[in-house]
């Protein structure tokens, strides 16, 4: 019953598929209960889908033996479901956390592969010509990454997707409502300062627009973001959270901002892949300013579809901007980096503090 609730949830909330689209679908073999309800709502609803189910080690054994040729391809069928599609659903569903370790090279080669194709992705997500949603289905691996049994883990996954809740939909709309109150008031100001513990950094959002996350294209969700005008984030700003890039966790990170460029970093661990991150072209300039609203999620999981919705957190990207809210960047790479304002942390919007230690200023 309870995947019914979300395969509903998905199909009709999140991706509002409608009779004659095509849904691209992808996960992994895990998840197949909740691929199998997917799909028949989705028939039911006239909707075309398919299927694109990894097995396990798929992508190891690719970084592994595949040839220079082959790794810088890209499957045919995903470049056409990118381009033509109308829908793309992608449940995350791990056999493990982390990769065994491959060449630098290689891992680079692949990411290049995709530049294209991510330009396509981001200009169509951005007019709105490809809806898209991301969720995640509990499994043993993800459970033990994040200090849970099986059992607390997959509670955790359907309390975040209210799916407890006697009417999910209803229950998103409630946070689509509380959220809209924070965007109407950020979207009447363009300078923002966040202020923490390590953390002083200012950024513009002049011609850009703050968007509601509200489950639409996240599931879970409960955060608002924008993109910054490039070259207009001054200062330095401290990230408590750990980073996770390629399966490697860099903690203590900590950057230096002068005109939107990133001109200095560091790691109290991770230094190196780090440095690896900021040789990427794009990576040094921030595509997403966030903070994150949802309470519920009240732990550090590893899995950044629900650390960067922490409520009394705030989260900066490096790479890709989002055309939606009016970012230019353009980059292989969108990596969340996540900072605790609960503590003592402000936000000033426009001079005005709005936010301090967790919870807006303006809010009833």
């Amino acid at each position: 019953m309870i995947l019914e609730q979300y395969a509903k949830l998905l199909v009709h909330y999140c991706l509002e598929a409608k009779p004659g689209e095509r849904l691209f679908l992808r996960s992994t073999t895990l998840a197949e209960p909740l691929v199998r309800e997917i799909y028949k709502e989705a028939c039911k609803s006239g909707v075309w889908v398919e299927v694109d189910m990894a097995f396990e080690d798929q992508a190891q054994i690719l970084l592994e033996h595949g040839t220079d040729n082959i790794l810088q391809q890209v499957s045919p069928f995903y470049e056409k479901a990118i381009r033509d599609f109308d829908l793309m659903l992608s449940i995350r569903a791990p056999f493990k956390m982390h990769m065994e370790t491959v060449s630098v090279e290689r891992s680079r080669l692949r990411q290049k592969a995709f530049e294209e194709v991510n330009k396509t992705y981001y200009k169509r997500y951005g007019n709105g010509g490809f809806r898209t949603a991301l969720c995640q289905y509990p499994t043993e691996a993800w459970a033990q990454e994040a200090g849970m049994s099986l059992e607390e883990c997959t509670h955790f996954v359907y309390n975040a997707c209210k799916l407890f809740e006697e009417d999910p939909v209803t229950a998103w709309l409630d946070v689509r409502a509380h959220q809209q109150k924070i965007v109407d008031y950020l979207d009447q100001r363009k300078e923002f300062r966040y202020r923490s513990a390590g953390t002083d950094i200012r950024f513009r959002t002049d011609d850009r627009v703050w968007i509601n996350s509200d489950g639409k294209h996240n599931m879970p969700s409960g955060e608002v973001y924008t993109s910054p005008v490039e070259d207009s984030v001054e200062g330095v700003v401290h990230f408590a959270y750990p980073v996770i890039y390629r399966g490697e966790e860099m903690e203590g990170v900590t950057l230096w901002v002068e005109k939107g460029y990133i001109e200095k970093w560091e790691a109290k661990k991770g230094q190196k892949m780090l440095e690896e991150l900021f040789k990427v072209n794009g990576a040094r300039y921030f595509g997403e300013a966030a903070i994150g609203t949802n309470y519920q999620i009240d732990r550090f999981t590893k899995n950044i579809l629900f650390d960067e919705k922490i409520g009394g957190t705030v989260h900066m990207a490096v790479g890709q901007s989002y055309a939606a809210a009016g970012g230019k960047n353009t980059s292989s790479v969108h990596l969340d980096m996540i900072a605790d304002m609960s503590n003592g942390g402000e936000i000033f919007a426009d001079g005005e503090k709005c936010y301090d230690s967790g919870k807006f200023l303006f809010l009833d």
